[in-house]
């Protein structure tokens, strides 16, 4: 089935085709990755990077929620939602709501590759957090849990091919995984009977592992979760500006927080 997560829309129309399908739903992976060399925006006013890796994985998650549910229920099996992260969401500090609106419109100016790559990683880390939360108040049979799948060489860098990429490669080789390797950990968190009802976790070489203090902060994933459902609103573009909207909500609710 045709699938573009970097458009909402087209995200909206696989969980209508797969729905209309009548089958369960006891595992999702969100896998999908973009690494952006040039400044981009997708068809829904987002920069394209977060758009492709983040957003259209949140949309597409909490529209199959309902069916994972449900398929743990009748079934009797645990549903496991896997995200793929990756360590370099380390490398982002700073506000990301933010971040992402200058880079969304001003993009020229103030766009940068990597640091664009890290904000998605940190975002899919902190939506794990929250949707596990979630998840857990509700009493559904399904976890959710993020990985990261370690360096390995991939079509993710294809707008950086090249002579000076395949240096960077052949010098970093011996600390470069294999395509097998890297998915292992994803494969494990996936399947292992060894993790039912672990969820919210970080894994990394088949291994819990500690998340940074930004990536397990529940404030920041509540508010990236306010500011993800703004985004993926209905007709939010033809109405208002969404990440205007995400910014309003955020100031308004801190300005409620200093009166409190």
């Amino acid at each position: 089935m045709g699938l573009d997560l970097s458009s909402l829309n087209s995200v909206r129309n696989f969980v209508s085709e797969f729905e209309s399908l009548n089958l369960p739903l006891n595992l999702l992976i969100n896998n999908a990755g973009k690494f952006a060399l040039e400044p981009a925006v997708s068809e829904d006013g987002i920069e394209m990077t977060f758009a492709t890796n983040y957003l259209g994985h949140f949309l597409l998650t909490k529209l199959l929620l309902k069916k994972m549910i449900e398929t743990a229920k009748t079934s009797g099996l645990q549903g496991r939602i896997v995200n793929v992260s990756s360590s370099i969401y380390k490398w982002f500090s700073g506000d990301m709501i933010r971040y992402l609106c200058e880079i969304s419109r001003n993009k020229l100016r103030d766009f940068d590759p990597t640091r664009a790559y890290a904000l998605s990683k940190l975002a899919i880390v902190l939506h794990t957090k929250e949707v596990a939360q979630r998840l857990k108040q509700m009493e559904a049979n399904v976890t959710v849990n993020c990985v990261h799948p370690g360096v390995v060489r991939t079509r993710l860098t294809r707008e950086r091919e090249g002579m000076v990429t395949d240096i960077a490669f052949f010098l970093t080789s011996k600390l470069l995984k294999t395509i097998p390797q890297a998915a292992a950990t994803t494969c494990y968190v996936a399947t292992h009977p060894a993790l039912v009802n672990a969820t919210g976790k970080y894994f990394s070489d088949c291994n819990e592992a500690s998340t940074s203090k930004l990536g397990s902060n529940s404030t920041e994933a509540a508010r990236l979760w306010t500011a993800s459902e703004i985004m993926v609103s209905r007709g939010s573009k033809a109405v208002f500006d969404p990440l205007t909207s995400a910014l309003d909500y955020d100031r308004k609710s801190n300005s409620r927080k200093r009166k409190e």
